[in-house]
């Protein structure tokens, strides 16, 4: 079982059930039983879509190019 849930900054990530503290980008080490529980899911690949989502939800969709692009 995987949990998804923010940070602080408003990043979404996830964590295994039972995984004490997770790390964000942003340098914060969150308690993970002191977090919100967004989703729960069954799989990594499950709980690595949801947060795909909510990023986009928060940010806007994702648009990906390549260096000489810019």
């Amino acid at each position: 079982m995987y949990l998804v849930f923010r940070c602080d900054c408003g990043r979404a990530m996830y964590a295994k059930e039972g995984t004490a503290r997770k790390k964000c980008v942003c340098g914060k080490n969150l308690k993970v039983k002191e977090r919100r529980i967004l989703v729960k899911t069954e799989t990594a690949e499950e709980a690595s879509e949801m947060v795909r989502k909510f990023q986009e939800e928060k940010y806007g969709g994702a648009v990906f190019t390549t260096a000489d692009k810019i």
